[in-house]
């Protein structure tokens, strides 16, 4: 019985600890999409600080990526910026690799 309590307690960290290393990824990546989008709006300096905070406070309206995804894209249509959904989601996916592995290896 001890083993299998041994066992699902060590299951039960390792998950805290993988979610723990997701969030802080996605804030990680968050905040580079942000500023990567703040380079396109050609924002520089503190105000592509700020808008890399507004990406990353975007993504606590709901689960997922949509939220952060609506922001760029809305914020990108009004401004005029160049860049297709695919554009945007594909430099979203590389991030978060990107996020990722800097999370893995700083652990």
């Amino acid at each position: 019985m001890t083993s299998m309590k041994d066992r699902q307690e060590g299951f039960e960290r390792k998950f805290a600890l993988d979610e723990e290393q997701k969030f802080r990824a996605v804030a990680r990546r968050n905040k580079a999409l942000g500023l990567w989008a703040a380079e396109k709006l050609g924002k520089t300096g503190t105000d592509a600080d700020a808008y890399a905070k507004e990406v990353v406070n975007s993504d606590f309206e709901e689960a997922g990526d949509h939220d952060v995804f609506r922001k760029i894209r809305k914020d990108f249509d009004a401004a005029g910026v160049d860049q297709s959904d695919h554009q945007i989601r594909r430099t979203m996916d590389e991030l978060m690799a990107a996020a990722a592995e800097q999370v893995k290896n700083a652990d």
